[in-house]
């Protein structure tokens, strides 16, 4: 009986390059109170957001991811060509078939690279990252693009005073290859289905096209709920993604929460009482909630404004609808 040949790849894999691609409009509170009967001080006080962008109709799900993945390629210093895998994180393309990510691979000019979305909500980024580094170690591939890409926007009702000031629009990607040392840690991921009813598209499709006047589907969340359960589950996953990667707290310089509430990273920070000297992302203030598209906007975000360095050791973490989760650390490039 013959024995098969089986793939082997690298003992460790790590980030190589971040991109990101922020949407042309820029919107205040000041344009999002009227419609929900609220203020510009009542939406920084509940979530820490003073601006966020929205696509225009030209910056497309694919054409953000793109413009991102592109950046992060360039920052990597890999060629299209090397890529293997293209894997893109998102709720928010609106064809059920095909990926966006067949058309990501394609218009990067990748050799036919494998390509395939994932649909983990705001915990998706994390999860593309994860199985991006089990791949490139597991010898599937070498080098994977990973992006998570959102147009919220297009599914969040502009009347909903519990979402309507939240969500928006962006892309972040990054490049997971080989490396010499460890660079990704372990992943902690999970979900809470019982529960997947706190965030959730409010309409099922056959529901909106059986009705007299069909609108978008959009998206409804049980804010306090969520909340509750952000702020103190999560600091649970976030140190048991320190215990599993073997660093402690101490060890970290940065902190990259999902960017869902201002309030709730501060929650966590103060539950997983990080020390003074971890640099926490904050990019939710002038971008909104992302969901997929958060944690590399905003690790993208310290990179460039000089809050994050290479070599530095960062928690990624990330919790949305689902209710799906995922952390690990990191050493940034």
């Amino acid at each position: 009986m013959s024995t098969l040949n089986v793939e082997s790849g690298t003992s460790y894999a790590g980030i190589l390059g971040v991109g990101a691609y922020r949407p042309s409009i820029l919107v205040p509170n000041a344009d999002i109170v009227d419609a929900i009967d609220s203020s510009d001080e009542w939406i920084q006080q509940r979530s820490g957001i003073k601006t966020r962008r929205f696509a225009d109709d030209s910056e497309t799900v694919v054409k953000m991811s793109v413009s991102a993945a592109a950046d992060a390629l360039e920052a990597a210093g890999v060629d299209a060509h090397q890529v293997d895998c293209v894997i893109v994180a998102t709720v928010s393309h609106l064809l059920q078939t095909p990926s966006a990510a067949t058309m990501v691979a394609h218009e990067l000019g990748t050799d036919g690279a494998a390509a395939f979305d994932i649909s983990a909500a705001c915990a998706g980024f994390c999860h593309g990252v994860s199985l991006a580094n089990d791949m490139v170690r597991g010898g599937s591939a070498r080098y994977v693009v990973v992006v998570g890409v959102e147009r919220l926007s297009d599914i969040t009702s502009r009347t909903d005073r519990g979402t309507a000031f939240i969500f928006a629009d962006g892309a972040g990607a990054v490049v997971v290859g080989p490396s010499d040392t460890p660079a990704i840690g372990p992943v902690v991921w999970g979900s809470d289905g019982e529960q997947y009813d706190l965030i959730r598209q409010k309409e099922d499709w056959r529901d909106v096209l059986a009705s007299d006047s069909p609108e978008m589907p959009h998206l409804v969340m049980r804010g306090n709920e969520v909340f509750r359960w952000a702020s103190f589950s999560m600091a649970k996953i976030a140190q048991q993604a320190l215990d599993r990667a073997g660093v402690s707290v101490d060890d970290l310089d940065c902190f990259v929460p999902h960017q869902a509430n201002n309030r709730i990273t501060d929650a966590m920070a103060r539950a997983m009482k990080l020390p003074s000297h971890v640099r926490i992302a904050r990019d939710i203030v002038d971008s909104g909630n992302t969901s997929a598209a958060s944690v590399p906007l905003a690790l993208e975000r310290m990179i460039r404004d000089g809050d994050a360095k290479s070599g530095d050791v960062a928690l990624l973490i990330a919790f949305g609808a689902g209710l799906a989760y995922a952390a690990q650390v990191v050493t940034l490039p």
